[in-house]
């Protein structure tokens, strides 16, 4: 777990040696998180006043964000509020930064069997999950353009609650309740994108783990597909009683390994970066079990896989109430600005 997160130096003393070069780090990295927030709040500041434009497109704007980085659910949230959009009758575009990816033409749609080296590997997961259209890109307000063009009637972003430049209609800050804040600084010394303050001017707030909050998410795994045959399945209770090895190249792989922990399932464990591309030599190394990954990792490692590979698809639950409150913002009148 990144050092932000690292609670084990909160009640121990001062001058407890494995702790004093954590403090000593985030203390000097201090100076550059107090700029960066006041970069970001001027920022802000700046489109909510007039000072910097945004662009507000013909269609509504739903952005799903957070203030932290990394591994919060914000792609498993995004296709299930693209699933009821539809259940609704609308026709949603999906944006996504395409963060990772190597094209040198922005923004663009992005097809199942898109190449997650070009455009990401979350866009490449949305295209093959989400039966809409999807737009990677950086630019957020040319991707939307696009999207209209292209005959949607709503957007969905995958993160952008700091792209102020496109105007939403409603914001919905997903929170990672086992984490929180972390340490509470913002970027570099910690994790945060904005002060948490920031939460009091979203729409909508929804609580992944940590059941002390409401409303709440939960990411409920299904049957483990092969990566060589994805029409074969195994349901993850069969897993049981042998070792397995589980691989998680993403923002919190504890979340995805705990899931798997709870299952009563043997691991070994195997964390990458965030985003990790994976090369022949990394699945080289993979002792001779039984693998699990998750469903960002399988995009990648398709190619690279043998024939006991598989990925826990996620789907993400979420209260009644908070779907409720999510169509009275959307179906409703009135637009939010920046």
């Amino acid at each position: 777990m990144p050092i932000w997160y690292n609670q084990t130096c909160d009640d121990v003393p001062l001058n407890d040696r494995h702790c004093i070069g954590k403090r000593l780090f985030i203390a000097l990295l201090l100076p550059l998180s107090w700029l960066y927030c006041v970069i970001v709040q001027m920022r802000r500041w700046a489109y909510q006043h007039n000072w910097l434009t945004s662009v507000r497109l013909a269609i509504p704007v739903i952005v799903v964000g957070n203030l932290t980085v990394g591994g919060t659910g914000k792609t498993p949230l995004v296709l299930r509020l693209a699933a009821r959009l539809r259940e609704r009758g609308k026709t949603p575009a999906i944006l996504t930064r395409g963060y990772g990816g190597a094209a040198r033409k922005w923004p663009q749609v992005v097809r199942p069997n898109s190449d997650p080296a070009q455009v990401g590997d979350e866009p490449v997961l949305l295209a093959r999950r989400s039966g809409c259209l999807v737009i990677a890109g950086p630019n957020r307000v040319a991707a939307g353009n696009l999207a209209l063009q292209l005959g949607c009637d709503i957007v969905l972003t995958d993160d952008g609650l700091q792209h102020y430049r496109l105007a939403r209609k409603v914001e919905i800050a997903l929170i990672d309740g086992e984490r929180g804040f972390g340490n509470g600084h913002c970027l570099p010394a910690g994790p945060l994108r904005e002060p948490p303050r920031r939460l009091e001017s979203v729409d909508l707030r929804l609580y992944h783990g940590g059941m002390q909050r409401q409303p709440q998410m939960h990411l409920i795994p299904s049957a483990a597909v092969n990566l060589r045959q994805p029409n074969l399945t195994r349901s993850l209770a069969e897993f049981r009683g042998q070792r397995v090895l589980a691989v998680a190249g993403i923002g919190y792989p504890a979340r995805f390994f705990n899931s798997l922990i709870a299952l009563g399932l043997d691991l070994e464990l195997r964390p990458y970066p965030d985003h990790h591309r994976f090369t022949a030599a990394d699945v080289a190394q993979w002792p001779p079990l039984p693998v699990l990954m998750t469903e960002k990792d399988a995009v990648k490692c398709a190619a690279l896989a043998g024939a006991n590979h598989w990925f826990v698809p996620v789907e993400a639950a979420v209260d009644a109430e908070f779907l409720a409150q999510f169509e009275r913002l959307v179906f409703g009148n009135g637009e939010k600005n920046a």
